[in-house]
């Protein structure tokens, strides 16, 4: 019988509060047990085992930061837009390591299921490059492009991979004007010629 006031939903926002004090690393069922109190067999009724639940965290972790960027990104475009999904997206990492680590999860097509969330991501990336006159597969490129930068950044911030004196923000200001640069800037596909 499930506990009273244990939820799915209740188990997965504590599992994201645990992730951002401890790492995703400890993110376990008898850690969140712990903090509630109940025996790990008790979680089991809402929860099939670790990875559903951090399945659950990285899901509802990218559906808070796809939130967080489409309000950055609303009624912008070009560097403007590129500004704010980038701020957003460097601002939920710093503010939730643990949720972000979760978001780099690779997950299985049956894990995700019909998430909009991940959809709506790839909405907001491919409708802010397409402001600067991109079609795939250029859409996919760039997207991939703009996440490998902003994700490298992050993560060598989290790490404290920036020692020298300059402002870790001046340079990701300079790193982000340069991007737009690069985006208005596409590079053509050669035509390749048959052999």
């Amino acid at each position: 019988m499930p506990r009273a006031g244990l939820t799915a939903a209740r188990l997965t926002e504590a599992a994201a509060e645990l992730a951002d004090e401890a790492g995703l690393d400890g993110v376990t069922v008898a850690a969140l047990a712990r903090r509630f109190g109940v025996k790990d067999a008790s979680l089991y009724s809402h929860v099939r085992n670790r990875r559903d639940l951090l399945v659950r965290v990285a899901l509802h972790s990218g559906a808070e930061m796809t939130a967080r960027i489409a309000d950055a990104v609303a009624g912008r475009a070009g560097e403007d837009a590129l500004v704010g999904f980038a701020g957003a997206y460097r601002a939920y990492a710093l503010e939730h390591p643990g949720r972000y680590a979760a978001t780099q999860m690779r997950m299985a097509p049956e894990e995700v299921g019909d998430a909009v969330a991940l959809r709506r991501s790839v909405d907001l990336t491919h409708g802010m490059l397409r402001a600067y006159g991109l079609a795939e597969p250029d859409l996919t490129d760039a997207g991939r492009l703009l996440r490998a930068a902003f994700h490298g950044y992050v993560h060598l911030e989290l790490g404290g991979g920036f020692a020298h004196p300059r402002a870790v923000q001046e340079s990701w200001d300079r790193g982000l004007a340069a991007l737009h640069v690069l985006l208005e800037n596409w590079p053509s596909r050669p035509e390749r010629t048959p052999r």
